[in-house]
């Protein structure tokens, strides 16, 4: 043990009390958007079986905004360096109409007609990668109701960097401070 106390990589190892929520987390921990950061609706879910594609519509995995914009909630992850495990980033993806379909005839049963990987937009702003421009992303379906993954058409991007190369655990710690989950020292 490091006389200084635990270092990133420990902290993520173990289990550690996050200062922010006061839980106690196992390992690296995934971070969510509640919604698109475009959605000016309520801060309330429906149910995933009421989805329509008229009107504003929000539930933990489909977004439809004016009948117009159609997303999907996805997960954007990250290697750790040192780690068998990655960082994933709970957000959301613009997908077209014709996409969105497609995504949800196969949502229940995992068969998909297309298992893309289908264009969307990256819609919601990442600590330290993406701000309030959206950033072309690849939306892949996944079977048994896992949400889609989404890559970064932009392999030059400092996001898509680090999904091809892992950051380091002092990263992840530094994102987790950004949004409120610091470790406890």
């Amino acid at each position: 043990m490091n006389p200084a106390g635990p270092n990133a990589a420990d902290i993520l190892r173990g289990g550690w009390r996050c200062a922010g929520c006061g839980q106690v987390h196992e390992g690296p921990i995934d971070l969510a958007s509640f919604a698109p950061d475009p959605w000016e609706g309520r801060n309330v879910r429906e149910e995933n079986g009421a989805v329509h594609l008229d009107g504003d519509f929000l539930s933990e995995d489909f977004c439809v905004m004016g009948g117009r914009y159609f997303f999907v909630r996805s997960v954007l992850e990250i290697p750790i360096q040192g780690f068998s495990t990655s960082f994933g980033f709970g957000c959301w993806s613009t997908l077209s109409r014709e996409n969105f379909e497609k995504y949800l005839d196969g949502f229940d049963t995992g068969n998909f007609a297309d298992w893309g990987p289908w264009t969307g937009w990256l819609s919601n702003q990442l600590y330290d990668y993406i701000g309030a421009e959206p950033e072309g992303v690849w939306v892949y379906p996944q079977a048994d109701r896992q949400r889609p993954l989404l890559i970064m058409q932009d392999a030059t991007h400092p996001l898509g960097i680090d999904q091809a190369n892992g950051i380091t655990p002092e990263r992840v710690l530094a994102i987790f401070d950004h949004y409120g989950h610091r470790p406890e020292r």
